[in-house]
């Protein structure tokens, strides 16, 4: 199956957008109008660059034009939150938006719901590991948006005994860890300076890059460049999807620690999407067998 290069958009077409700045980058396009080519579904996906201050009128628009829904991305995952009717739990929780649902109310008024399918698409490889990880040591390098939701799914997922952000901006990792306090029953959250990771690092069970370090064009970077520090019996997991193998992941791999590439969050929290606006199963081996050449260029 190839991915939807070319779409049909007709005046039935349902439309989903993408919105943030920038956007010229994103995969999510091509995801989800192969999703609906594949389903012979009506709808098409596009991406627009919406500045900070353009926000309000972007969410006014979704009402109007009678959108069936929206991916947010960087800067407006937090912002938008105040921009909607409702947002579900682990959204609040969390304290941004990936996700927004256009529904019509009991008057026929649209009413837009805030998701985040990110902690779906962030433990969906992770399930299988489930008893490696109950209860473990866990390491999350970065204290930023993908940080946020990281550590919310590893807290109400495993209860780690030990969860540490390594955050380059300790005030940063502070305020996430006290944000979360309430659902770290076991107290396990920590914060420590980017430079005293290491002895963390090397006891873990479970390795995090939620930053964008090692992403596509700086492909040679690498947020732990400490090879020496993983082992065999370790998980690494890069969130970053582009390229695919990392140099973490490759140094990760060579030491025999258990890799995870941020390929299968992506397809993840873009199949809780696509499922919560088509009422359908995202066609998720197709997508992602039609993915995977394109980022392995």
């Amino acid at each position: 199956m190839e991915l939807a290069t070319e779409v049909a958009i007709r005046a039935t077409t349902r439309l989903v957008v993408l919105l943030g700045d920038p956007v010229a980058h994103s995969f999510s396009p091509l995801i989800h109008n192969t999703g609906f080519r594949i389903q012979g579904l009506d709808y098409v996906y596009l991406a627009c660059r919406v500045p900070q201050d353009a926000l309000p009128e972007a969410i006014a628009g979704l009402r109007a034009l009678g959108f069936a829904g929206a991916n947010v991305t960087i800067p407006h995952k937090e912002r938008v939150r105040a921009l909607l009717d409702q947002c579900t739990a682990r959204a609040e929780a969390i304290g941004a938006v990936n996700t927004i649902i256009c529904r019509p109310d009991a008057q026929g008024a649209v009413e837009l719901i805030g998701d985040n399918t990110d902690v779906e698409g962030f433990l969906e490889p992770l399930r299988p590991l489930t008893p490696r990880l109950t209860a473990a040591e866990m390491v999350v390098l970065g204290a930023g948006g993908a940080a946020r939701a990281v550590v919310y799914a590893l807290l109400t997922a495993f209860r780690p005994t030990r969860l540490t952000i390594a955050a380059r901006t300790p005030a940063r990792g502070d305020a996430l860890a006290t944000d979360f306090a309430a659902y770290d029953s076991n107290q396990a959250l920590q914060v420590v300076p980017w430079d005293k990771a290491a002895p963390f690092i090397r006891t873990a069970r479970l390795i995090v890059n939620a930053t964008p370090v090692g992403m596509h064009p700086q492909v040679e970077a690498s947020p732990w460049p400490h090879a020496e520090d993983f082992a065999p019996e370790q998980i690494v997991y890069d969130l970053v999807y582009n390229p695919i193998q990392t140099r973490l992941l490759r140094a990760a791999a060579r030491r025999g620690a258990t890799t995870i590439d941020g390929l299968a969050m992506l397809i993840g929290q873009a199949a809780a999407a696509y499922q919560q606006w088509t009422g359908r199963l995202f066609p998720r081996e197709a997508v992602q067998t039609a993915l995977r050449p394109l980022l392995q260029r």
